[in-house]
């Protein structure tokens, strides 16, 4: 019921914002934010601080990582979504492009309130990974992609600094069975099928620490 009358708010208010300029291509950062706080809030909290580590924190995640991966969750022309989520599919139903390039821009201007690294032993183990990764798995060093202090690349790569350590673990393990496949080139599938539950663990918790 909760879904359903949160996917029906997200129409009316898709249909009934201010449109964005499409002479300028300005982005409506205001109609997003009208949808954020309608519609997101429920999951990803109005500002994208998520108050529970089932939901990612989206606050200062990159503009351009958001926008593909909304696009993604969105099922289009009879096809399936590209990233399997009941949820995120049913509420990307009623975007437009413009809406979703929009909330992309209006997340990643709100500043985020990072999550915190809580197991000091799987700190170190995480911290190796990340830095140096395992040469005899075959797993590079996470920050070669991600950055030494987790801010990711725009356009490439997402920023993990701060993120939920179970939210984070569940991603490294939906990459290693394949139940999430939207990485380009297979790239996190290929590193996750080396990685074994506690390496996953240990890089989770380390990564909720980052800044």
């Amino acid at each position: 019921m909760i879904r359903t009358t949160a996917i029906a708010l997200l129409a009316s208010v898709c249909c009934n914002a201010f449109a964005a300029d499409a002479a300028s291509g300005k982005p409506d950062l205001e109609k997003a934010r009208k949808i954020a706080e309608s519609v997101c809030a429920a999951c990803h909290a109005a500002d994208g601080n998520s108050p529970t580590p089932a939901n990612p924190i989206l606050a200062g995640q990159g503009a351009d990582y958001l926008f593909k991966q909304l696009k993604e969750f969105k099922a289009e022309e009879g096809k399936p979504a590209l990233r399997n989520n009941a949820i995120m599919v049913g509420m990307t139903a009623a975007l437009n492009t413009d809406d979703m390039r929009a909330l992309a821009i209006y997340f990643s201007q709100q500043k985020i309130k990072p999550s915190a690294a809580s197991n000091e032993k799987l700190v170190e183990t995480g911290k190796h990974l990340w830095r140096k990764g395992d040469f005899d798995r075959g797993i590079p060093a996470c920050a070669g992609c991600h950055g030494p202090a987790g801010a990711g690349l725009p356009a490439q790569y997402p920023r993990l600094a701060g993120q939920y350590a179970e939210y984070t673990e569940l991603q490294l393990k939906n990459f290693r069975s394949e139940e999430r496949s939207n990485d380009p080139e297979r790239m996190m599938r290929t590193i996750a099928d080396k990685l074994s539950d506690k390496q996953i663990k240990a890089l989770a918790d380390y990564i909720a620490g980052l800044r």
